[in-house]
């Protein structure tokens, strides 16, 4: 099939009590393992692509490489979304390139503000049958250019949600309820420690999740931010020569209870970087004379493919739902 919209993706999510996996894209081994996963788990899933990627990978690089998974999982809907838009012009070039979605993200302004040009690109996109993605709520942390310090985060009003989506018209609502983006997430002062000494990161705030699903009922909500970081990885990283103390991710379980709820769509990012910057290490360390990208690269692509393999069947659920 060909790419789609993420319309009735999100609509038989919210049905169903899952949320589709929308992973951050910007290479080939990247694309090849997060689809054949999909693929070979029956899953839908939202490729993403940020302004980063387009200044690191040329944005046709990308829309090919994802036209070429369309060809060789034409089971399974996917969708090409622009993640974190940061304004009209950005938006506009992707819906002329062939994205099937964007988000504008203009969370940073004022409320009025946010409207104004959410409005303005939700007109343009959907009058080419582009979907929209909005974000209310400012989340902390670093992904790609997205740069917010934790000060200057803020949650959710659930008060102001009915008003946006009404007056902007858009399809689905990133919303903030203590994720972060990036692998450092949290500080450890944060944070609490287990038994095993492990960080736990703060609750996630499900009362501002329940109260925004009251007031949009059977609309799609969007959580950015995540990724949970695997530990496996991080100690691959840190065992074969990296420096990442204390990164830790939002717990499994509580992305699981949220895809119960009204959130459809789960982004993940740090992860896949994770696992394939952690396994190259490992490559290289065992086995330094080698040089060959492909020697390398072929392994991460398979770790990649299994992670997202375990976020389809036990944290998003929407395994066998394409």
């Amino acid at each position: 099939m060909p790419l789609v919209t993420s319309t009735e993706m999100f609509r038989k999510a919210y049905a169903g009590g899952y949320a589709i996996g929308a992973f951050n894209v910007n290479n080939m081994e990247i694309v090849q393992g997060i689809t054949e996963a999909c693929k070979e788990e029956k899953a839908p899933v939202i490729l993403q692509v940020s302004k980063g990627a387009r200044a690191y990978a040329n944005h046709t690089y990308l829309v090919k490489l994802v036209e070429a998974a369309v060809l060789e999982c034409p089971e399974i809907p996917i969708v090409l979304h622009l993640d974190h838009g940061p304004d009209f012009e950005t938006c506009k070039s992707c819906i002329d390139g062939g994205f099937t979605s964007v988000m504008i993200d203009a969370s940073s302004k004022p409320f009025e503000e946010n409207i104004e040009i959410t409005k303005k690109v939700v007109e343009y996109a959907h009058d080419h049958g582009v979907v929209v993605e909005a974000e209310l709520g400012t989340l902390a942390g670093i992904e790609d250019e997205v740069k917010v310090e934790a000060h200057a985060a803020s949650y959710t009003r659930p008060e102001e949600v009915e008003e946006f989506v009404s007056k902007t018209g858009c399809d689905s609502l990133a919303i903030a309820i203590g994720t972060s983006h990036g692998a450092y997430k949290f500080t450890a002062d944060q944070c609490t420690r287990n038994e095993k000494g492990i960080l736990v990161p703060p609750p996630l705030r499900f009362d501002v999740l329940e109260e925004v699903s009251k007031r949009l009922p059977g609309f799609p909500i969007v959580l950015h931010g995540s990724s949970s970081v695997p530990q496996e990885y991080v100690r691959m990283v840190n065992g074969h020569g990296g420096k990442m103390p204390d990164a830790v991710g939002i717990p499994e379980e509580q992305l699981r209870k949220a895809a119960t709820l009204s959130v459809c769509k789960i982004n993940i990012d740090s992860d896949l970087r994770l696992a394939m910057t952690g396994t190259i290490r490992q490559f290289f360390d065992e086995q330094p004379d080698k040089f060959d990208p492909r020697e390398y690269l072929k392994p991460a692509r398979a770790n990649i493919k299994e992670l997202v393999r375990h976020k389809l069947v036990d944290v998003l659920g929407c395994a066998g739902k394409a």
